[in-house]
């Protein structure tokens, strides 16, 4: 339901529309569609959220970077 917030918010607070074609073909209206199956849900919210994504991407609200680190986590923790 957090990703269903994020958009409402974002809607109210810019006056746009986040269109989410793909999230709506799945015709899921949290918290009330308990009936549907746990992989259904899974793609819904995965799908909803990548739509999220790419829209703020495109509006330039999207600013944080992935950075890949060549040595594992720990070593990145521990300060090696």
């Amino acid at each position: 339901m957090l990703f269903v917030h994020v958009k409402k918010y974002y809607e109210s607070t810019y006056g746009d529309e986040v269109c989410t074609p793909g999230y709506d073909a799945f015709s899921i209206s949290p918290p009330v569609h308990i009936h549907k199956n746990k992989s259904c849900h899974k793609e819904a919210i995965l799908t909803l959220g990548d739509e999220l994504v790419s829209y703020l991407k495109s509006k330039g609200l999207a600013s944080l970077e992935y950075q890949e680190y060549s040595s594992p986590p720990d070593e990145i923790i521990a300060g090696n």
